[in-house]
């Protein structure tokens, strides 16, 4: 796997996931050089006995009270320590590792004042992979201080890590990657601590897979239209031209390359000049869902090469600065409207499947002759949907002012990330479950019809993830989500995509 060098210029998302995958990373020399400029304007601050929030001063409502020199001396490692508390289930190890790659690159940005060496040790356990356990829940979206602190005593020898699946304490996982413990001094535990580290690797994770969903979410609509013989007019170019949405010109783009040598596209080939909503409006729905993939990409791209830090080293004006850049509050609304574009394609993918459903009752003589999983699976997949529906409430409005008062607003951007993360759940699991349904109506018309290129090669996916599964409706959905999953089915169509052009 190709090393990942953090440069001046933007880290990329796939860059990002490619360190989460396992990618080592390393610093540019010029970077190196910048973060050491940023440290040394925070020892000239520690000279002349500046006020400097979390340097010289206590943090929270103790803002302006000043520090002794022996205070000063520990502030550091008192932060780490005092800010690591969180409850719920363990982070994911991707999560984990997106969390220190995007601190990271945001003290290679050069604002945080942090030494050369916290970066070379967050370096250090990202390639020896050394993960910090750290519980799920602590962040209210003002930096994720509670993760962050845990992953921050992990570099200090204390806490909890795994390494090479055994959990270990923190200083045993880095004598045995032969990895130095970190000695904290200047603004070094503020820096780790006072970072997004965890909402916005969690999000980069989020909009990769929501990328994919998007895809698979066209290759089950354009299957769905197949099995109904839905009228294909909605996909014309036209239709695009005519309202400039770049998303919905893709998602058409892609519906209509799926369905290329199917006979719905010959005379005749569909059955009404005119389908209901949840056919004729995909493009305009899965374009919006595209449309909001993109807006949240966006987002996370921007705070990921933020220079997030309070306060923040200015290298140009030679100054440090409270500010309020660790708030991403762009990218915590985004994701709140991520989960209602989801939500709506779930709605099609739902009302969909009582077209596909009336067309099996129809279709259907006597007892069916081989299991038809999608009709086990309708009821569930109407169970679903009200959750899907639930997880697009917004998620950013209701947290409570905290540390007497002076921390009164937050932006909630975990719970945001992390509902949006199981919106893409859901979704994933009733377009699994429509593909199967589209299948049933597939297998009970008596002709079966000439499908595209694109929705044959999804068929097929489908019979395949069928074919391997134990015969339970529930071991075969989960085998079209697990081992052939939905993500699959959109590469494979984005596969069928390219090679048409």
């Amino acid at each position: 796997m190709s090393t990942v060098t953090i440069t001046d210029e933007p880290l990329t998302l796939e860059d990002l996931l490619a360190v989460v995958d396992g990618a080592p990373v390393e610093l540019a020399d010029d970077v190196r050089a910048g973060i050491a400029a940023s440290r040394t304007i925070v020892d000239s601050a520690l000279a002349r006995k500046d006020a400097v929030y979390g340097l010289t001063t206590q943090v929270g409502h103790g803002k302006d009270t000043r520090l002794t020199e022996e205070e000063i001396r520990g502030e550091q490692m008192f932060l780490v320590v005092s800010h690591g508390g969180g409850v719920g289930p363990p982070l994911p190890t991707r999560q984990v590792r997106a969390a220190l790659a995007v601190r990271l690159n945001g003290i290679a940005r050069g604002g945080s004042g942090a030494s050369p060496a916290v970066a070379d040790v967050l370096a250090a356990m990202l390639n020896a992979g050394v993960h910090p356990v750290v519980p799920e829940i602590s962040s209210v979206g003002a930096a994720d201080l509670g993760p962050m602190a845990g992953m921050a005593q992990v570099a200090v020898g204390l806490g909890l890590a795994e390494y090479h699946g055994e959990v270990l304490p923190g200083g045993e996982a880095l004598r045995r990657a032969g990895i130095k413990p970190l000695m904290l001094s200047g603004k070094d535990g503020l820096a780790l601590v006072s970072a997004n580290g965890v909402s916005i690797g969690h999000a980069a994770l989020v909009v990769a897979r929501a990328e994919r969903v998007a895809d698979a979410a066209d290759v089950a609509a354009a299957l769905s239209m197949e099995a109904t013989a839905a009228n294909p007019s909605i996909v014309h170019p036209a239709v695009g031209r005519a309202k400039l949405i770049p998303g919905q010109a893709a998602a058409a783009d892609h519906v209509r390359t799926l369905l290329e040598g199917s006979a719905l596209l010959q005379p005749g080939g569909p059955r009404s000049v005119q389908d209901a909503l949840s056919f004729r409006v995909i493009p305009q729905v899965h374009g919006a869902l595209r449309e909001y993939v993109k807006a949240t990409r966006s987002a996370v791209t921007a705070e990921l090469n933020a220079a997030a830090d309070n306060p923040l080293v200015s290298v140009p004006d030679q100054a440090v600065i409270s500010n309020g850049n660790f708030h991403p509050m762009v990218l915590a609304i985004a994701c709140e409207a991520l989960r209602i574009a989801l939500a709506h394609v779930g709605q099609l993918s739902e009302r969909r499947m009582s077209h596909l459903w009336d067309r099996c009752m129809q279709q259907m003589t006597g007892a069916p002759t081989e299991p038809l999983y999608g009709l086990q699976l309708r009821y569930p997949a109407a169970a679903l949907f009200p959750e899907l529906k639930q997880l697009a409430g917004p998620a950013t409005l209701d947290t409570p002012p905290l540390d007497l008062g002076v921390e009164d607003h937050n932006t909630a951007a975990p719970l945001s990330v992390r509902k949006t993360d199981a919106a893409v759940g859901l979704l994933e699991d009733l377009l699994a479950i429509e593909l199967l349904l589209a299948r049933d109506l597939l297998r009970l018309t008596p002709t079966e019809p000439h499908l595209g290129t694109g929705t044959d090669a999804a068929l097929r996916l489908v019979t395949e993830a069928i074919t391997v599964a134990d015969p339970r409706p529930d071991a075969v959905h989960r085998a079209l989500r697990d081992r052939f999953p939905v993500r699959q089915v959109g590469e494979s169509a984005a596969n069928v995509r390219s090679a048409a052009r």
